[in-house]
């Protein structure tokens, strides 16, 4: 039962990205170059979206649909490795066209090519999983 709510919350993120453009290349470009408000607003959505979640699960102590609880850790406060990892991070969405997200929904809208940027993610991931232990906290 949780593998179909997952499967029909992922199809709708994937519809909403699709039918927003969040997931066009134009769109991406058009964000890096300041050229339009489009891409930000859907971004400022989600923040605004994201904190208020959290509010929600924190408030009311929620549970995932597993029944297992929902704790929210805290988070190492390093600048380094927040700025390391989202200069890497931008540096793949502008040279990509697409941060994680997006990249899927490509691939379901028959954007094959995004299969080299997917394997390409998956062999950092895999790095990073690889040397995680061996960089500073």
């Amino acid at each position: 039962m949780k593998t179909i709510v997952y499967l029909l919350i992922g199809t709708f993120f994937g519809i909403l990205m699709y039918k927003s453009e969040a997931a066009s290349w134009f769109r991406i470009f058009e964000m890096f170059e300041f050229g339009a408000f489009h891409m930000y607003g859907i971004i400022g959505s989600a923040l605004v979206l994201g904190v208020i979640g959290v509010q929600i699960i924190k408030k009311f102590n929620l549970k995932a649909l597993g029944g297992q609880e929902m704790r929210l850790k805290p988070k190492d406060k390093s600048v380094a490795r927040y700025a390391i990892g989202g200069v890497l991070f931008g540096l793949g969405w502008a040279l990509a066209g697409a941060c994680p997200g997006p990249m899927y929904v490509l691939t379901g809208a028959g954007y094959v090519s995004i299969m080299i940027v997917i394997l390409g993610a998956l062999l950092g991931t895999f790095v990073y999983g690889l040397i995680k232990h061996k960089l500073p906290h």
